[in-house]
C-alpha cells in the first residue's frame, strides 16, 4: 500500500514555513470539515487525512522525524504520532490551533472561528448541519477627481469577484471626503456559507490632485493668474468655487503670493460650518517683451526701487 505523502495532502512543498503549513491547513479544514459537507460521505475521510498531515507537520520533532523515516517515523521513535480524537474548540483547530490568526483575530462573524463556533452550537452531539455565517468582506480602492471629493456625487467602481466575473458598483461620494478614508458599502462582498448574510465592501478612496486647487482641512486654495496691469490698476477677476463662480477684487498693486480670503467657499464636510477659500495671486509675465516694453520696465523699477530679497534668509 502506498504510503501517504504529508505534504502533498496538505498541498505545501517540504521546505513550507510553519506560517504556510498552517494557512494550507485552515484553508483545507473549512473546505473539507464534514459539518460544512453533510451530503459529501467522502468529506469526513479527506478531513481525517488533512488533519493527521497537520498533527505531524505542525510539530518540529514529529516533522523531523517525519521526513527521515516517513509514516513509518512513529515505530522509530517508539510512538510518539499524531493522536485520534483531537478535541476542537469554538475559535481553535486540533491542539489550540488558532484560525483567528487568518480572520482579523477573535471570533469575528464569518471568521473560520465564527463557523466552527456556529457548528457546535444546537442540541445533541456527533457532526451537526452547518448554521448560515456571514461572507468575507472585500477591499477595494478607487480614485475620485478632486471637484467630486469636494462636492460630493456617484463615481462607478469595477469589482473583480472571486469567481473571476466581473461587477459594476455605483458608489456614493460623501461631500468633503479626504484622501485615503474608506466608505463601507453593507452587503457587497463575498456570499456568506449557506445562504448566509454577504460581507461587506471596503472601498479606500483616493483623491488625484488638481492643477489650481488644493487643500487644507477645510480650506481651499487657489492660484488665481492676473496680468501685470490687473495687478498694478487693480481689478475684478471671476474665480470658479465649489458654490459657482464670484468676482474677486485685486487690489492696485497686489504682488504675486498675495492671499485673498473668500469667506465660505471652501469644503462643507458633515455638520461643520464650510471652510474658506484662499486665491493667491500669481503675476502673468509675457514670454516676449520688445525693447520699448522693457525701457519702461525699467524706467519703473528705476523710479520706485523695491528691495524684494531684503529679508530673505536660511
Amino acid at each position: 500500500m502506498a504510503e501517504e505523502d504529508y505534504y502533498k495532502t496538505l498541498g505545501i512543498s517540504r521546505g513550507a514555513s510553519q506560517a504556510e503549513i498552517d494557512k494550507a491547513y485552515a484553508k483545507l479544514a473549512r473546505k473539507y470539515h464534514p459539518d460544512v459537507n453533510p451530503d459529501d460521505k467522502t468529506a469526513k475521510k479527506k478531513f481525517q487525512a488533512i488533519q493527521s498531515a497537520y498533527d505531524v507537520l505542525k510539530d518540529p520533532k514529529k516533522r523531523e522525524m517525519y521526513d527521515r523515516y516517513g509514516s513509518a517515523f512513529e515505530q522509530a521513535a517508539q510512538g510518539g504520532g499524531p493522536r485520534e480524537g483531537t478535541t476542537w474548540s469554538h475559535t481553535a483547530g486540533p491542539e489550540g490551533f488558532d484560525f483567528a490568526q487568518f480572520f482579523g483575530g477573535g471570533a469575528a462573524p464569518g471568521g473560520f472561528g465564527d463557523i466552527f463556533s456556529q457548528m457546535r452550537r444546537g442540541r445533541g452531539g456527533g457532526e451537526r448541519r452547518a448554521r448560515t455565517a456571514a461572507g468575507p468582506d472585500v477591499s477595494a480602492e478607487v480614485e475620485i477627481p478632486f471637484k467630486l471629493a469636494v462636492t460630493g456625487g456617484e463615481t462607478q467602481l469595477t469589482l473583480q469577484r472571486e469567481d473571476g466575473q466581473a461587477e459594476s458598483l455605483t458608489v456614493r461620494i460623501p461631500p468633503g471626503i479626504e484622501d485615503g478614508k474608506k466608505l463601507r458599502l453593507r452587503g457587497r462582498g463575498e456570499p456568506g456559507l449557506n445562504g448566509g448574510p454577504r460581507g461587506n465592501l471596503l472601498v479606500t478612496v483616493r483623491v488625484a490632485t488638481h492643477p489650481y486647487f488644493t487643500r487644507k482641512g477645510d480650506n481651499l486654495y487657489v492660484r488665481v493668474p492676473v496680468t501685470l496691469r490687473e495687478a498694478a490698476e487693480g481689478a475684478k477677476v471671476d474665480v470658479p468655487t465649489p458654490k459657482g463662480t464670484v468676482s474677486l477684487r485685486i487690489p492696485p498693486g497686489s504682488s504675486s503670493g498675495a492671499k485673498l480670503r473668500i469667506k465660505g467657499h471652501g469644503v462643507a464636510a458633515g455638520d461643520r460650518p464650510p471652510g474658506d477659500l484662499i486665491a493667491e495671486v500669481q503675476i502673468m509675465i509675457p514670454h516676449q517683451l520688445d525693447e520699448a516694453a522693457l525701457a519702461q520696465i525699467r524706467e519703473i523699477d528705476t523710479r520706485w526701487p523695491l528691495q524684494p530679497r531684503g529679508d530673505l534668509r536660511w
